[in-house]
């Protein structure tokens, strides 16, 4: 892409505010935006993903529960925000870092209880952390008024998986459930009443003949928690392009300005 195309799609900022004015008017709050009702919704998801790990390593029912719920108002918020007129800055960041918290939380238990595919939940977290920083950074730089707003061009992938908020909510919810039921997995023993001891397969038929409801629902939510990390690997290389491409701008002008204060 030639540079000037670059730097004419490069959109302004929609804001400038010096630090110290910002925490002056967080302090003076003319408008309470921490007592918004989605980030009332947000610190109620935080304070269930608290209990829910409290209970993780010995009460798996209100352990499901409580982190269940947590997981749900992740697609009410929002909605309450855009239905208030009370989006904000502040809700959006809470939202993802409450998402990341409380899901690499549950990967840190699932690799004490499956300790042979422990670097493989050790992988996902560091994935999912990465993606959505650089993601995160990369709209920041390019001025984007939210991590959430990608276009096609950019993207198709990020762009349907932000846009749709059907394909949004599927796929967390899936990603979600899958770990879900491998916390579950470890803690119940009952089959599913289904005889599944025809299927002779290599492996597959024992682990079949023995499914319980929790390894049902894995098997079930599992290629959806796959399609859920190719977008996190794309969303990572995506936002690295932009970060370089970024600094390739700011080079180029920098310079050109260095250039004109030489004639």
């Amino acid at each position: 892409m030639p540079q000037h195309n670059a730097h004419r799609r490069r959109p302004e900022s929609i804001s400038h505010v010096d630090a110290k004015e910002a925490v002056d008017l967080a302090t003076a709050q003319p408008e309470n935006v921490f007592l918004f009702a989605p980030n009332l919704i947000g610190y109620t998801r935080v304070i269930l993903a608290a209990f829910s790990l409290h209970y993780m390593s010995y009460h798996p029912v209100a352990c499901t529960i409580t982190y269940s719920i947590s997981c749900l108002l992740d697609a009410v918020d929002g909605q309450v925000a855009r239905a208030r007129g009370e989006t904000s800055k502040f809700g959006a960041v809470l939202d993802m870092v409450t998402d990341r918290c409380t899901t690499s939380c549950l990967l840190c238990y699932l690799a004490i209880a499956y300790p042979t595919w422990a670097i493989l939940f050790q992988f996902l977290i560091a994935l999912d952390f990465s993606s959505h920083y650089m993601h995160m950074y990369s709209s920041l730089a390019t001025g984007s008024a939210s991590h959430k707003k990608v276009t096609s061009d950019v993207s198709r992938i990020l762009w349907l998986y932000y846009n749709d908020a059907r394909t949004l909510f599927l796929v967390c919810a899936g990603n979600e459930l899958f770990f879900v039921a491998l916390y579950v997995a470890k803690w119940t023993t009952a089959p599913v009443p289904v005889d599944l001891s025809w299927i002779s397969l290599p492996y597959v038929g024992h682990f079949l003949a023995n499914l319980t409801y929790a390894e049902a629902v894995a098997c079930l939510t599992g290629p959806v928690c796959l399609l859920k990390n190719i977008i996190n690997v794309v969303q990572l290389w995506k936002a690295s392009k932009i970060l370089v491409g970024v600094d390739l701008a700011e080079r180029a002008e920098a310079r050109r300005i260095k250039a004109e204060r030489r004639r």
